[in-house]
């Protein structure tokens, strides 16, 4: 089973995984601009493979967490099944 991450905040009432659109919208009316802020933090590429983006993805998410003076994020978590 693969897992992916995603970073959201406490007040944010939809699943970045299966309602990102409404997550999106209401992460950006709000200000925090969490996708944004994730992608300056992360460092992926298209040299890397899907798992090892994974593992960068988390790595900068629980960082965001470590720095969270305002104690608003968060890391969800969403198993996948592999074939």
């Amino acid at each position: 089973m693969e897992r992916r991450c995603a970073l959201t905040t406490v007040d944010n009432p939809f699943n970045p995984f299966e309602q990102f659109t409404s997550w999106f919208l209401f992460d950006e009316e709000k200000g925090y601009h969490s996708s944004a802020y994730l992608g300056r933090i992360a460092r992926t590429s298209d040299q890397l493979s899907d798992e090892e983006n994974n593992q960068e993805i988390e790595r900068a998410i629980d960082e965001i967490i470590k720095y969270d003076f305002t104690n608003i994020y968060r890391k969800v978590i969403q198993q996948v099944a592999t074939a």
